[in-house]
């Protein structure tokens, strides 16, 4: 009985102990130096969630810079169900995603015929980046600038302002988040 009594002591104790405390504590600590990361790293206008900074999201009107495809099932940039496609360079159905979205992207933009971005085509091997490199969204800056009725120039200068480099400058490639950048051209358009 001695031993029971024990048993149920430290069964309690350890539980108490990393399943109560340890996380309140890993909690606090969270919400104390990284409160913007511990929730969801959310961009937010006006007090609205648009989304957040870490997942992309899908984008088809012609008014807004097109995200990169996504890879993931169910639906696009699903967080639960991130994976690449894992189709290889030759097969079929890699192939015709591609044509695809090449015609989309040129039926968008039908005087465009500078070579389409390899990443406005190809899906990242998570299937949620919120990112596309500057050349890809520079490709679409004639048609975001066309369809809102802005200069070409301007639209271009926000896709240079929204360019990140390499961190630490030698890490990673260039590259512009594309929520953030057509959420700056909504601000612009609605000034």
């Amino acid at each position: 009985m001695r031993e029971l009594r024990t048993a149920v002591l430290v069964l309690l104790a350890l539980t108490a102990v990393t399943g109560i405390a340890y996380p309140l504590a890993v909690t606090a600590v969270a919400q104390g130096l990284f409160p913007s990361q511990a929730n969801g790293s959310l961009l937010l206008v006006d007090g609205r969630s648009q989304g957040s900074a870490l997942i992309g999201q899908p984008f088809d009107d012609p008014r807004y810079f097109w995200s990169r495809p996504s890879a993931t099932s169910a639906f696009p940039y699903d967080s639960a169900a991130s994976s690449g496609s894992n189709l290889g360079p030759t097969n079929a159905l890699l192939v015709e995603r591609v044509r695809a979205r090449i015609e989309a992207l040129r039926a968008a933009d039908p005087g465009n015929t500078a070579p389409v971005p390899v990443d406005l085509v190809t899906a990242s091997a998570s299937g949620l980046d919120p990112h596309l490199s500057p050349a890809a969204a520079l490709f679409q800056a004639g048609r975001v600038a066309r369809e809102r009725a802005l200069e070409p120039g301007v639209v271009e200068a926000l896709v240079h302002e929204h360019s990140e480099g390499r961190w630490l400058g030698l890490l990673g490639e260039p590259r512009v988040h594309v929520l953030r950048l057509n959420l700056a051209l909504d601000r612009l358009s609605a000034r």
